[in-house]
């Protein structure tokens, strides 16, 4: 097979993909990864602090709510369009490419907000117009994946997925904490959106698409009856979805409070916190990278079920261990513990969600509703962690405020709980070993 990333999902034959394919089908993961990976973990946290030092835990559930809700609703219309856009291009492309312009113009917008106009109201829409932005591209692309790779090599690309996913968020979270940290926001924001661009155009570029001949007109009505994936039809990819609800859920109870945890928590000093959080990032992603790439490998050859419900009962267990944590070694102990774990989860989900897919040429509609399991729990989990961490009470004013202990066990016990359902409901999934 030649080098060129054609669509494969309309032949029987199961192409080998080289290396350098599979590299080239996930890298737009590595820019998306970097780019959240800065701005959830460090940059999000430490502008509402500047900008709401007082209500931080709070403000910060509801900012992060709020953007997840273009993150639940774009991916289905941006998914469903690019399933019958008929560009000569190909049909992920135009929406990938749309997308990351969009994208780039909302962190410019985020870059301002925070350090010339000083404005909440301006930052939220920018943060609001880049949810948008990333859905779009990242609605589409999705179904890349399932247009181009062979089912024999879906848990191998699910790996590479992974391992892009981890070792964008990584590089994101060292780059602008560690590299750009003491660097204006502007400067943070413009590593985000080069980044977002080159990667950009090397997916653009590497993917050669067939043109799609559907000219089908697009029938909202009908598109909205289409989202209903009938449980009693395909029980288990409704199945994969609970559970991936659910690890979700957990994951984002604590996910955006990573920064506040480490000062409240374990006692980091605020000046040196954007240094020490990557330093944790790190030892979970450099942990889960392995475990993604070669889990994926290995649920081709085992299953898929074995590999993630054994994930997903080890981080249940580690999980509450966090809140026994109050130096930074013990932290970055338990963090290599959660990512040995979260890796394999992440990339063997992502082949499970893709094997029990129903039949048809909609694949790009059917991984947006199965995305939603992963955005739909950011809007429901991060205000009520916010609230659930300064229920207890807080102690100092401004960006002095810090919060309880307790506030922060409750969410590693809500976190604990989701993951292990996570794990007992995936019993339910029969078409999958």
């Amino acid at each position: 097979m030649s080098d060129s990333l054609e669509s494969v999902s309309d032949s029987p034959v199961k192409s080998k993909l080289s290396n350098l394919q599979h590299l080239t089908i996930s890298s737009f993961w590595f820019a998306t990864n970097f780019h959240w990976g800065a701005i959830l973990l460090l940059l999000l946290p430490g502008d509402i602090e500047t900008l709401l030092p007082n209500q931080k835990a709070q403000a910060l559930g509801l900012i992060v709510s709020l953007g997840a809700l273009p993150a639940l609703l774009v991916p289905l219309i941006s998914g469903a369009l690019s399933d019958r856009c008929t560009r000569p291009e190909g049909r992920r492309k135009p929406y990938i490419a749309t997308g990351v312009l969009v994208n780039v113009f909302g962190l410019l917008g985020m870059a301002l907000g925070v350090s010339v106009f000083k404005s909440v109201p301006l930052y939220c829409l920018a943060y609001v117009l880049v949810q948008v932005g990333n859905n779009i591209a990242t609605g589409a692309y999705m179904g890349v994946i399932p247009d181009i790779v062979p089912e024999n090599e879906r848990g191998k690309a699910s790996g590479f997925m992974a391992l892009m996913t981890q070792l964008g968020t990584l590089v994101g979270a060292v780059a602008v904490g560690m590299l750009l940290g003491k660097l204006a926001p502007l400067m943070k924001y413009g590593a985000i959106m080069g980044v977002m661009l080159i990667v950009g155009a090397w997916t653009y570029f590497g993917i050669q698409e067939k043109q799609h001949t559907n000219k089908d007109a697009f029938d909202f009505r009908a598109y909205l009856k289409s989202l209903w994936i009938d449980p009693k039809k395909y029980p288990d990819f409704a199945w994969v979805w609970i559970t991936r609800f659910l690890v979700m859920l957990g994951f984002y109870a604590i996910q955006p409070f990573i920064k506040y945890y480490l000062v409240d928590v374990v006692g980091v000093e605020r000046d040196k916190v954007d240094s020490v959080a990557p330093q944790l990032l790190g030892i979970i992603l450099i942990v889960s990278s392995f475990t993604g790439y070669y889990g994926g490998k290995l649920s081709d050859k085992i299953g898929r079920k074995k590999v993630v419900f054994l994930a997903n009962g080890l981080i249940t267990v580690v999980a509450p261990l966090f809140i026994l944590c109050h130096d930074v070694k013990l932290a970055l102990v338990v963090g290599a513990l959660f990512g040995f774990g979260y890796g394999a989860y992440i990339s063997v989900d992502y082949a499970l969600g893709t094997d029990v897919l129903p039949e048809g040429t909609n694949q790009g509609k059917d991984m947006a509703v199965w995305h939603v399991a992963m955005t739909l729990p950011q809007t429901l989990m991060a205000p009520i962690a916010g609230w659930l961490i300064s229920l207890p009470g807080k102690s100092g004013v401004g960006e002095s405020v810090r919060y309880t202990t307790e506030g922060y066990a409750s969410i590693f016990v809500v976190c604990s709980i989701c993951f292990a359902f996570g794990a007992y409901l995936l019993r339910n999934v029969k078409s999958v070993s």
